[in-house]
């Protein structure tokens, strides 16, 4: 990889890294409208012990998908209000891989299952660009 081409990738780079984490993260239903200083030391410390971006962003989009689809008659969780709750689902992915192409299923699945509120709906159009790639 050329040097110019190492700095833009965001396994590499920590800066790159750190802000694909809080997007993937702030652009989930029920996650806060911006990142706090906490979210950013979450995401600073996976990528210092090299937790690759693709099961970061599967366990966001699982955890989402579990909290999403919970029966109707349980009562609501409360909003996700730091990066931090979704670790043990990346600790999870980490001792037990998803297998290849789920990850684009995930993607399918959220955003299929979201029925956004009003007050997301500035969230919507940041979320649509991650769940089209």
């Amino acid at each position: 990889m050329t040097p110019i081409a190492e700095l833009l990738n965001p396994e590499s780079n920590s800066a790159l890294y750190t802000a694909t984490v809080l997007n993937y993260y702030l652009d989930l239903p029920d996650t806060p409208l911006r990142a706090s200083i906490q979210d950013q030391r979450v995401a600073q410390r996976l990528f210092e012990t090299g937790v690759p971006l693709s099961v970061v962003e599967a366990a966001l989009l699982l955890a989402s998908l579990r909290r999403l689809c919970r029966p109707a008659d349980v009562p609501p969780l409360p909003r996700v209000r730091s990066l931090a709750y979704f670790q043990p689902v990346i600790e999870e992915l980490q001792a037990n891989p998803i297998p290849e192409g789920y990850l684009g299923y995930l993607r399918l699945k959220l955003a299929t299952s979201w029925t956004m509120p009003i007050r997301l709906k500035s969230k919507n159009l940041r979320f649509q660009r991650i769940a089209n790639r």
